[in-house]
Formats: C-alpha cells, structure tokens, sequence
C-alpha cells in the first residue's frame, strides 16, 4: 500500500503542475550576483545527497516549524520521494505561534507557500534571501495582508524567518541549483510546530486551532507519500491533493468544485488517522509541556500594526511590540525606545518633562509626610513635658495621691507609705 500511494502522490504532484520540471521562464537569479550567491554546497552535503539518490540539481521543498525552530530542506530522490538533506537552527523569527493577519503585525506566517526564480534575491542587503509568496492564494481569500515576508540571512527579523549568513548562503544554493535544474518553482510549507498528537493536544483550546488542524491535513498528506501536496483553496480554505471533476477551477471564495482522490491516498489517509485518534485521547491524559504563547487573532493583529505603524513614524513606541491577554487586558513594557526623529525627539521631550513632574510630585509628597511626621513628635513631646511639669509642681503628697490613682492602689497601705518617704527624701521633707 505503501508504495501505492507513494506513486498517487507522484501523480497528484505532476497534475498540480505547479513543481513540474519544465523549462524556467523568470531569470531574476542573475548575472550580476555578488559571489557569495554563486558558493557551491559544502561537500558534506553533496556527498550526502549522492548516497541518497538525490542529483545536485533535482527538486526541493522546505519546511519551518516555529516552535522548534528549525528550516528542513527536502530534496527529491531518483524514485521521485522526496527525502529530508538538510536541517537548520532559525536564527530568528518574529511575533507569536499563529498565522499572519495584517501589515505590520510582526507575525511570520503559516501556510503553503511557492517560491520562483523571480523570487530569489541575490543582492538582499540580508546577504541573501527568498520571498515566501505572502500573501497567497488563502490569504488574499481572506483579507489578510503584508508584503516582503522573506527567509533571509543576517540573524535580524520583523515579520520574516532569519538565518546566520552561512545558513542562508546554503538554503539559497538548494533552490538556486533546483532551478537551474528545471524545476519551476518550490513549496515552503510553515507549520507553527511539528503536527504531532501530542502537539495538538497541547493546543487543543488555542484560538488558532481549526486553522492548524486545516495546515495539519497538508503537513499528514506529506508525512505520507513524501510528495509536496497539491494546494488549491475554495470556499477561503486549503485543500490538498483534490482533482477536480471535469477540470472544474478552484474558486478561492467560492464553492468547492466537486472532486476526488485517488483511492490508495484515502486509504492511506484513512488509516493514517486512526492511529492519530488514538494518540491524540492518549495524550489528552498525559502530562505535556505548557502551550507557548499565540497571536489571539486579528484584534491583537491589529494593536500590533498600530505600535508599527507609530514607530515607523518616529513615535517614540515602547522596545517591544504590545500583547493581548486571554482577559482582553493589553500587556505593554514600560521600557521605551529610542527613534532618532523629530517626532521620537518631541515625544521624548513630553515624557522626560513627564517624569520631572512626576519626581517633583514624589518629593513634594514625601516632604508633606515628612513635615506631618516632625508636628506629631513635636506635638507628642510637648504634651510629654507639659505632664512632667504638672508633676513636678505637685507637693509630695499630691504626687503620691496621683501615682495611686493611676494604680488603682490606697494611699496608706505599706507600699504607698514607702513611696511618700522616698517621695519627701526628693523634695526634701
């Protein structure tokens, strides 16, 4: 059976004819490369692509997960699969786990994704980089918007997936001499982690969940036949590995045409799912790590574009981007950063005069306090020798009436009587 949908894998690939191996017709890769984007891949990895049946110049694929930060490279093999070559460390990557929404809201995106030569650049002042394809198809369908998302080198990111110079340098060389080898055009696939059960239980009541578990149909058909999937959208959602009936289009908003699979896939798919079923219960009751933090949709999309947007401006905006909580509450460091402009400098001004006030404020009060506290230890030592001097002009034996008084104690009895003699010893009677 293997074997069987390996092969309906193949086929479903050459009818999607967006990976055919036909000639290349954009040319933006270019003469005029600065040399780093001509380097050849490290022997190592040639050597490791020849024991896997792979020619230097077949077709790739890429995969990012989020999570664990990692960029795999897949190449095909000489029986058409398509096996993992290489794997690389994210240098960085911006915003949450979660799909991207909008311009400006720092999020890297999740999805399926095509690469072409003219996508490819060679002169990216990154070192070097390769245009994702945001927005696609499924996220035109759905409003989404942003531009210019890449995978570039420079270990510095804003919405993109960032690499160390020498990573992308070899990522660049895997889709360069996949081109040159005839292939038109290849798959990114984004996944904000490893789709397994026990990840999905972990994000079972995240917000973003039905839009994971519509990646996670892309992400299994792959993990099955080890053929990039085809990728069409209808009805604002992905679908995978469909042909449609009669060569009916895909209308990205509109209904889904009627279509079908080849059986071997679906049984394939089918069994594929019971075993998943049954991991994913079995996990639900196991201890697994804490979910990581995640975009809350397109409201915290949106206060995130607006924090953009002002520093873009000049504003001066605090270091990090705001946060939204499960409450609706805003989470926002109170660190600002520092824009060299005529509106960071204003705003700068504002807040240090702010902050005078502010101290003034502070020192004003606290000497109040103080001032109250220094009238209550006067008021309290005045009313103390007040009632010493009243003591003091007493004759003995009105002392000794007070001091029997205040102790509840008679005046004549032996204690008393021994106060009154100590009493007249200091007055001198």
């Amino acid at each position: 059976m293997l074997t069987r949908f390996a092969r309906a894998g193949l086929l479903i690939g050459a009818i999607g004819g967006a990976i055919a191996l036909a000639g290349c017709t954009d040319s933006s890769i270019g003469d005029f490369a600065p040399q780093h984007a001509n380097r050849q891949l490290p022997p190592k990895i040639q050597q490791a692509m020849k024991a896997k049946g792979m020619n230097k110049t077949a077709p790739v694929m890429a995969r990012v997960f989020k999570e664990e930060g990692k960029l795999e490279i897949w190449k095909q093999k000489t029986n058409g699969r398509y096996d993992l070559i290489a794997s690389y460390d994210i240098c960085k990557w911006s915003g949450k786990l979660g799909p991207k929404f909008t311009e400006g809201d720092r999020q890297a995106p999740e999805g399926f994704y095509t690469v072409r030569p003219s996508q490819m650049k060679p002169n990216s002042q990154y070192h070097l980089a390769f245009n994702i394809g945001y927005p696609n198809t499924y996220d035109r369908a759905n409003g989404r918007t942003g531009s210019n998302l890449m995978v570039h080198g420079a270990c510095s990111s804003a919405g993109c997936y960032s690499m160390t110079d020498q990573q992308i340098e070899e990522i660049y060389a895997f889709g360069r001499d996949a081109f040159q080898g005839g292939q038109t055009e290849f798959q990114v696939q984004a996944f904000p982690f490893r789709m397994t059960a026990a990840n999905m239980a972990r994000y079972r009541n995240d917000p973003n969940y039905e839009f994971w578990k519509m990646l996670k149909v892309g992400y299994d058909h792959f993990e099955l036949t080890k053929v990039p999937p085809k990728v069409d959208v209808c009805e604002r959602r992905y679908v995978f590995n469909q042909i449609p009936v009669d060569g009916q289009p895909f209308n990205p908003t509109g209904a889904c045409p009627a279509s079908s699979q080849p059986d071997s896939l679906k049984v394939a798919y089918t069994s594929y799912q019971s075993t998943y079923e049954a991991a994913f219960n079995s996990a639900l009751k196991s201890s697994t790590p804490a979910p990581k933090p995640t975009i809350a949709g397109l409201k915290e999309a949106h206060i995130v574009s607006e924090w953009t947007r002002k520093r873009a401006r000049g504003e001066r905006v605090p270091v990090e981007p705001p946060s939204l909580n499960a409450d609706g509450t805003i989470t926002q460091t109170e660190r600002m950063g520092r824009i060299d402009s005529a509106e960071g400098r204003r705003m700068a001004a504002i807040d240090a005069e702010q902050d005078a006030k502010k101290k003034a404020a502070e020192e004003k009060a606290r000497a109040v306090a103080a001032a109250k506290a220094a009238a209550e230890a006067q008021k309290v030592e005045t009313a103390a020798a007040a009632k010493a001097a009243e003591i003091a002009a007493q004759t003995p034996q009105q002392a000794l009436e007070i001091q029997a008084a205040q102790s509840g104690a008679p005046a004549d009895d032996g204690a008393a009587a021994k106060l009154k003699k100590r009493l007249l010893g200091m007055f001198g009677g």
